[in-house]
């Protein structure tokens, strides 16, 4: 799980693109990193499959598409990520990339994983949905965007 590893250059911020969980009560924040809103959901996507396992020992060997469309980038966050988490549910699947492009409020994604295998993913729990709750998806000054929100686990 080293994609999330903070860059000592950086302070606490992860390297770029990347990821990290902050502590929220009993659920889980997810945070993606990257120089575009596209780069930022992927980071956030891929935050939540290393809730479940190490995205690390997850293979790219089944692609599957998905397609959300939103006006709002806040919501179009929770919309992914809960379509995500619709499809590791309805595929029995876990995904490790994800290919994500956003325009006019319309997000395209190409996701690669493999079925779950509980011996060697050894899935520690089930993510149930996105929340709104401490939902935002911003730029910095250094132009960087950040996408987070807190998980229902």
């Amino acid at each position: 799980m080293n994609a999330h590893a903070p860059d000592e250059s950086n302070g606490d911020r992860p390297a770029v693109p990347g990821w990290r969980h902050f502590e929220h009560r009993a659920d889980i924040g997810v945070e993606g990193i990257g120089r575009t809103p596209g780069e930022a959901f992927a980071q956030a996507a891929l935050a939540l499959t290393a809730i479940v396992c190490d995205p690390g020992e997850v293979r790219p060997l089944r692609a599957l598409d998905v397609r959300c469309e939103e006006p709002d980038l806040e919501l179009l966050l929770v919309d992914w990520l809960n379509a995500v988490i619709y499809r590791m549910a309805a595929e029995r699947m876990l995904f490790s990339q994800f290919d994500v492009r956003i325009a006019d409020g319309r997000l395209q994604a190409r996701v690669r994983g493999e079925a779950v295998d509980r011996q060697r993913h050894r899935p520690a729990v089930e993510v149930k949905s996105a929340t709104y709750t401490a939902l935002s998806v911003t730029r910095d000054a250094a132009g960087l965007w950040s996408a987070r929100c807190v998980v229902d686990v």
